[in-house]
């Protein structure tokens, strides 16, 4: 019988998922890998230690599975997006690689828009403004404070890439994820040229750019012996993790939305053409479908808050989960419910690594508002579920405003899987949330991708109409909706009255650094 692996690379570890053609998830496995912050805002990982994770990982899928090795037709392969790994001519990894929440590239942004002519013309050529956690900026910033190591680089490659170049020795990314470069015509699907030479980067670093449905490569003989597969298996283009995922959830046709809430926070619509925002309030990029693209809203720490939250405010929480062996998100959760909608007026604003969407701001932080005797540890836990939801909300307008009808949204994440928070979404964006049978995201996006690039069926839509369906469906309480729409303009004028401040107060924790 076919099987078909789907790995996903992601920020904090790698997830690999074996599954049927008729979408049956036999087993998923994930190993954890290691992240640097050697100063505020930065953000690397060693790209060797991604391979150790894949490995690690299949290896354990595979075992779980049950299945003979040969019974793989097909790999996919996802990723974070927008990070760099730098790799010399022999393909030797120069430097950590900078990561998608890396925020050390402000003065590269306002240098990459002065080259290209300004805001307007950029997005004119990639369709997006320059944004700190973006490829190029990285690359710009490398040969400002790196030149040994820019002198050395002959390849670059995005996260995922580098575990292809691991798996077959070849050279090659896909559409969906080239797009976050800021080196790709969106519209066109190919590498920019005029702003490579505005930039003055060379064209030869890049690699082959394919669709995600496109085979790239065989696995080589010396990694189908680390990972325990025959050599030969078919490893295709996949996917930058956000297309993947919406792949994975069925977001491959006009009016499904996808709401997906995992470290970062994505807003996710599908596009029969291309369709920017003239400020870039929210990305536009080729999506995973062939001759489809998508416009994503990105809000840099949305279950990063929550996590934050977990790891300094619900110590109790979190050993009440450890002795009766589940989730302490789910205590959490509880605690937040016990809070009245609206948080009794306190409200918390979730940039805690800076923002990406609406306000593309490297300098935004995190806060709580409002804060009086009332408020309890409950308050301050339901705050950070709306102040999350409040954002996912500013993204979601700014798509609608773009003339998007969405039938329903599409939940996944750790928003999906909380009866609360699924609630709370509902009640904020004041429209029907769905859920589907698969919560695997982009390993299983990944894996429909190898589905689909070996045959198993003809295009991506297919695949996910032969393996994806609705299992519920919640909707908006009305007054709940009343008054999150009132909390919502409230919460929308708190980021603009404190913009200035954020930018002083970046400069405050510089010089604290610095001391």
């Amino acid at each position: 019988m076919s099987a078909y692996l789907g790995i996903d690379l992601g920020t904090s570890g790698t997830k690999s998922l074996v599954c049927r053609g008729d979408g049956t998830i036999l087993a998923t496995a994930t190993a954890e890998h290691p992240s640097s912050h050697p100063h505020p805002g930065w953000s690397e990982q060693q790209p060797e230690e991604w391979w150790r994770s894949a490995v690690s990982s299949v290896q354990a899928a595979l075992a779980q599975a049950g299945i003979r090795a040969d019974e793989i037709r097909g790999i996919g392969l996802s990723g974070q997006m927008h990070g760099s790994v730098f790799l010399d001519g022999a393909h030797h990894v120069l430097r950590p690689a900078l990561l998608w929440n890396d925020q050390r590239t402000a003065a590269e942004c306002t240098e990459i828009e002065s080259r290209a002519g300004g805001r307007a013309a950029l997005i004119q050529m990639v369709s997006n403004p320059a944004f700190t956690g973006f490829t190029a900026p990285k690359v710009l910033w490398i040969r400002r404070h790196e030149p040994r190591v820019y002198e050395r680089l002959r390849h670059l490659l995005l996260p995922k890439d580098f575990l292809r170049l691991r798996l077959t020795g070849e050279l090659a990314t896909d559409v969906s994820d080239a797009s976050g470069t800021l080196l790709l015509d969106v519209t066109h699907r190919r590498w920019c040229a005029p702003l490579l030479a505005k930039l003055d980067l060379d064209r030869a670093w890049l690699p082959v750019c394919v669709e995600s449905d496109e085979v790239t490569g065989q696995l080589t003989p010396a990694a189908g012996r680390e990972l325990g597969l025959p050599p030969g298996i078919p490893v295709v283009g996949g996917a930058g993790d956000q297309a993947a995922s919406a792949v994975g959830n069925g977001i491959v046709r006009h009016g499904i939305i996808s709401a997906t809430l995992g470290t970062s926070g994505v807003i996710f619509a599908h596009a029969d053409q291309p369709q920017t925002h003239p400020d870039g309030r929210v990305h536009t990029m080729c999506h995973a479908v062939r001759g489809a693209w998508h416009m994503m809203g990105v809000v840099l720490a949305a279950g990063g808050s929550l996590q934050w939250f977990r790891n300094h405010l619900a110590a109790a929480e979190v050993a009440q989960a450890k002795d009766r062996g589940i989730d302490p998100y789910e205590l959490i959760a509880e605690l937040a419910a016990s809070a009245p909608p609206g948080s009794e007026g306190l409200f918390f604003l979730p940039y805690l690594t800076g923002e990406r969407h609406p306000h593309s701001d490297p300098h935004a932080a995190g806060g709580f508002i409002g804060l009086t005797v009332r408020h309890t540890r409950a308050h301050l836990a339901r705050a950070v579920f709306e102040g999350i939801t409040f954002a996912m909300n500013d993204c979601l307008e700014v798509i609608r405003e773009l003339g998007v009808q969405a039938t329903e949204i599409r939940l996944s994440g750790g928003g999906a899987r909380s009866p609360f928070w699924r609630q709370l979404q509902a009640d904020v964006y004041g429209q029907k949330v769905t859920q589907i049978n698969a919560q695997e995201g982009p390993a299983f996006g990944a894996a429909l991708l190898a589905m689909v690039g070996t045959g198993a069926y003809g295009n991506v839509p297919e695949a996910c109409a032969g393996t994806i369906r609705t299992i519920a469906e919640l909707g908006p309480n009305p007054s709940r909706h009343a008054l999150m729409s009132r909390w919502q303009r409230q919460y929308q004028r708190l980021y603009p009255a404190l913009q200035r401040e954020f930018l002083f107060l970046a400069e405050l924790r510089r010089d604290t650094a610095a001391s």
